[in-house]
């Protein structure tokens, strides 16, 4: 058998069904009161785990704070990214 045969077929939207995650850099400008209450408002935290989020991000220097398929994730993203928090998409 040809070994073009045997190779996996990737499906055009199969990336977009792989959960991303939303990660929250650390940086030297936003307070924890900001950040925590931005991930309350737009993550739909509960106070204790934008705490935990926020000390997690301050100490080892960043913290996915939701996942999901990429279409939940982006809106969230723009809007952290227009509050001044250092996000990426994984």
């Amino acid at each position: 058998m040809p070994a073009e045969e045997n190779r996996p077929v990737s499906h055009p939207f199969t990336k977009d069904l792989i959960k991303k995650n939303l990660v929250l850099y650390n940086d030297d400008v936003n307070t924890f009161d900001f950040v925590i209450q931005s991930l309350i408002e737009i993550c739909n935290h509960e106070p204790i785990q934008a705490e935990q989020c926020a000390l997690i991000a301050h100490y080892m220097g960043k913290c996915a704070v939701k996942s999901g398929d990429y279409d939940e994730i982006k809106p969230l993203f723009e809007e952290m990214t227009v509050r001044g928090l250092t996000v990426t998409i994984e």
